[in-house]
């Protein structure tokens, strides 16, 4: 596989009140196109500054961001962003939620993207729903429509920060099931922040840990577990190795600050 995204020695420093902090020190990772990469460490240590790097929210310091050979951009139009809540607009319709980028951005292809906004709402059984409005429906199918509102877009990379995180137990592993086989169906590219070990394991095909503030990647641990989704990879008989080894990556990190 070719890397879609690349982390070339990147830093980033924000200015307080009192000082400069470093959050971000010389980070280098690669997430190979058409895969499933997963970012995890203490909490701070700025996992969610990463995606705002990627998505071109922030301006990085010094290094290179790059997605398919080129520099991110401001606002890059390549990038699909799904944030922790769904931001449902409860006042419109799923379709209209669905075709807000659309009708934000007026791209030239619109009705073609409308189309395709149909065929994902029938592909992912959500069509007979076009019609009402957000609070109709369980938090697993928001999040199916958060999704297919990203996808809509046609984005080249995939960021989901947190997305399942508002969700009950038993309701998490069915929705990262749904949004798994969604992204693997549309042959997507995603990159996942969570404080969830196991949901990252679950999930991905890469997992990156990082240090405490100033981050950088401690350890890069490469998956490949048997099962079709998420649920059924937490029966591979390697799940609970490799959970303590990513465990013991994050608490001794934890220990010696």
């Amino acid at each position: 596989m070719s890397a879609l995204l690349e982390f070339n020695d990147v830093n980033f420093f924000y200015q307080t009140k009192d000082a400069e902090i470093h959050a971000l020190k010389d980070l280098n990772f690669t997430v190979d196109k058409e895969s499933f990469a997963s970012i995890v460490g203490p909490s701070g240590c700025g996992k969610t500054t990463i995606l705002s790097l990627i998505a071109g929210l922030l301006q990085k310091s010094s290094g290179q961001i790059l997605l398919n050979g080129k520099e991110i951009e401001e606002n890059d139009s390549r990038i699909g962003y799904m944030f922790q809540r769904d931001h449902l607009f409860e006042w419109r319709t799923i379709w209209q939620n669905v075709i807000l980028g659309i009708e934000l951005t007026k791209p030239k292809d619109a009705d073609k993207k409308k189309e395709f906004a149909k065929e994902l709402l029938k592909k992912y059984d959500l069509y007979d729903f076009i019609s009402s409005k957000p609070r109709a429906l369980s938090g697993g199918m928001r999040q199916r429509v958060a999704l297919i509102r990203t996808l809509v877009m046609e984005p080249t990379l995939l960021l989901l920060d947190e997305p399942f995180s508002a969700l009950d137990f038993q309701t998490r592993l069915k929705v990262c099931d749904d949004v798994y086989a969604i992204i693997k169906s549309e042959k997507k590219t995603a990159v996942l922040v969570t404080h969830d070990i196991s949901e990252a394991i679950s999930m991905s095909d890469k997992v990156i840990v990082l240090s405490a503030r100033p981050a950088t990647v401690k350890h890069v641990q490469m998956l490949n577990l048997n099962g079709e989704t998420p649920l059924s990879r937490r029966e591979d008989p390697t799940f609970g190795a490799l959970f303590d080894l990513i465990w013991k990556k994050l608490t001794n990190e934890k220990q010696t600050t």
